[in-house]
């Protein structure tokens, strides 16, 4: 009996490890791989132990509120049969992660593999961006993937999503931040000479 206990809590603690970087959340992949039988997954959910947020995406009830949880539960949303999560969250929402500009949208905007083929009956289902992201292009803010402050920026100067004040703005303020450095500017390789150029412009003389 002793040893039934003690391996239901190392399983637990295991879930509890992995949903702790998750903001709570986790799917049935992960609940099975720290040793939960995917037939006891609605007795968790019964004795409200889990929340069940979406088919194969759970909440720990009793785990501290966060930030940003829609942020969690769409990146586990972008999941593939691995279990991988395959969105980066871009465009808009990358913008006002960094709270660069005064813009605030509406969806969520997140860059997904060109073969992406996920689907979602919710109305909240993110704006999808298709699209490779480069790794270096890449950072980890509020426990999900974001492209980084440059590639954000050049996103939005290539789909005109955003008016060029609010542009000019987020320009300005990423480089007073350092978010951006004229050298990294400079340097990347994977921004047209178009682009980098506008970047030039709307810094202005600072």
């Amino acid at each position: 009996m002793t040893s039934s206990r003690h391996s239901h809590k190392d399983t637990f603690e295991r879930l509890y490890k992995i949903a702790e970087v998750q903001g709570g959340y986790f799917t049935t992949k992960q609940a099975e791989a720290a040793g939960f039988s995917q037939k006891n997954h609605g007795y968790h959910v019964r004795t409200g132990n889990w929340i069940r947020e979406r088919r194969g995406i759970y909440l720990l009830a009793k785990f501290p509120p966060t930030e940003r949880p829609d942020l969690i539960f769409w990146w586990l949303w972008s999941r593939n049969r691995a279990d991988m999560p395959q969105g980066v969250y871009s465009h808009e929402t990358a913008l006002s992660l960094y709270d660069l500009s005064d813009i605030n949208p509406a969806r969520l905007h997140m860059t997904v593999p060109r073969s992406f083929q996920r689907r979602s009956p919710l109305s909240r289902t993110p704006v999808l961006h298709r699209g490779n992201v480069h790794k270096d292009d890449i950072e980890t803010r509020f426990s999900v993937k974001v492209t980084r402050p440059l590639k954000t920026i050049a996103d939005l100067l290539a789909t005109r999503t955003v008016q060029m004040d609010h542009m000019q703005q987020a320009v300005k303020q990423a480089f007073q931040r350092g978010l951006i450095t004229r050298t990294e500017l400079a340097r990347a390789k994977r921004i047209p000479a178009a682009i980098k150029k506008e970047i030039e412009q709307l810094r202005g003389d600072q």
